[in-house]
């Protein structure tokens, strides 16, 4: 009599029993800590519906690819015992890019923020994410939510930008901005209504005379803003597309050189 053997599907990652204290952070492959979601399930913590962190060996070291809060929160509920195991997916000898994209993948279900997406993503390697912050650094700025010179943190406007108008109009966008605003201008619907206006126009605009007179209009970018959401509130139109209309109406508020035509006769 022949015996049947029941298939199994091999999963690359393994359960292990792995020591809280043994388990790190990797910054370039894991979203920011968010102390009041640890909070959170530190409040409502049931050990059975945890679930199972995923980690990675690398180097002799375990890396936490997914369930970097449960883990911080099971290491603050296990504080006086910070070497007892908890169970983890584990994989073994991942590069660094290897673990961002484990991360992306396993987070395409979930929410998480546009920023950690894309901090992740270039470190991924992936394509666009990649060449984003290609061009913010060759424009003289840097992806980031902290508060230094250049620091640029409206990445979904970056994306944006970039998908619909190109690389080359992303970086004009981020010269024009920088010039005019300095770092102030990095305002989402900043870059996205300039980006508008650059993008339609082309060659009809003359950068030194934009950015001079944004840089002398009343108010600077927080003028700019208050008549795109003036428009907004008039027209009912989109605050990017206000804001591109408000960038207009200031660049024909100068003397000399040629005007452009209305944003709004544009559009119509």
């Amino acid at each position: 009599m022949t015996t049947k053997t029941t298939p199994k599907v091999d999963r690359e990652a393994a359960l292990r029993w792995i020591p809280l204290d043994q388990i790190h952070v990797s910054p370039l492959a894991q979203r920011d800590l968010t102390p009041a979601r640890v909070d959170k399930i530190l409040a409502n913590l049931d050990l059975e519906q945890i679930g199972t962190p995923t980690v990675s060996q690398r180097d002799g070291v375990y890396y936490i690819i997914d369930g970097q809060h449960r883990t911080e929160a099971l290491r603050l509920y296990f504080e006086d015992d910070p070497s007892i195991k908890i169970q983890c997916w584990a994989y073994f000898e991942l590069s660094q890019e290897d673990e961002a994209e484990k991360f992306l993948k396993l987070n395409d279900t979930l929410t998480v923020n546009a920023f950690s997406k894309f901090r992740v993503g270039v470190t991924a390697g992936r394509g666009v994410e990649v060449d984003i912050d290609r061009i913010v650094r060759a424009n003289g700025s840097v992806v980031s939510r902290d508060e230094i010179p250049g620091a640029i943190g409206a990445v979904a406007a970056l994306r944006r930008i970039y998908s619909t108008a190109g690389g080359s109009c992303l970086g004009h966008t981020i010269r024009v901005v920088r010039d005019a605003y300095g770092d102030p201008g990095f305002d989402s619907y900043a870059l996205q209504g300039v980006a508008l206006v650059l993008d339609r126009y082309g060659d009809e605009v003359d950068d030194l005379t934009l950015v001079t007179r944004l840089d002398k209009a009343k108010g600077g970018i927080k003028g700019l803003l208050q008549r795109a959401e003036h428009y907004r509130l008039t027209t009912g139109n989109y605050k990017t597309h206000c804001v591109a209309a408000a960038v207009v109406d200031t660049y024909n508020s100068g003397r000399g050189g040629k005007n452009l035509t209305s944003w709004w006769k544009d559009a119509a």
